[in-house]
C-alpha cells in the first residue's frame, strides 16, 4: 500500500481520508497528488476558503469521485483548516484505496 495506507484509514462508519486543500483554484483537481510530508491527498478546488464555499466544493467533489450522494461525506475535523479528515460513510478502505490508488498510478 506505501503511501496511501497511512491517508486512507478504516473507521467504524465507513472510511476516512486525509487530505490537503488548495482553494481558489483554477479548476477542480481531485486526487491532484500525494502529499508525503502532511500524509494527505491533494485536492485543488474552484471555492474560496470563506462562507464554507471550499468545505461544500470538497464534499462534492469527493461524492462524485467516489459515486457517493453527498449527505455520505462529511469533514470530520479541519473545517476551517487546509488540512482536513473527511469521512466517506458506508465505504469501504479497499474500495477507497483502490481507486485513489488506480487514479494516482500515474504520479
Amino acid at each position: 500500500m506505501g503511501k496511501i495506507e497511512k491517508i486512507v484509514k478504516k473507521h467504524p462508519d465507513g472510511t476516512t481520508l486525509n487530505l490537503f486543500v488548495t482553494p481558489k483554484s483554477r479548476r477542480i483537481v481531485f486526487p491532484a497528488g500525494i502529499n508525503s510530508w502532511r500524509k494527505s491527498i491533494e485536492i485543488s478546488v474552484v471555492g474560496p476558503a470563506e462562507d464554507n464555499k471550499a468545505n461544500k466544493e470538497v464534499i462534492k467533489t469527493i461524492a462524485d469521485f467516489f459515486e457517493k450522494p453527498v449527505k455520505d461525506i462529511f469533514v470530520v475535523s479541519g473545517s476551517k483548516n487546509r488540512s482536513k479528515t473527511v469521512l466517506i460513510k458506508g465505504a469501504k478502505s479497499d474500495f477507497v484505496y483502490e481507486r485513489l490508488r488506480d487514479s494516482l498510478d500515474g504520479l
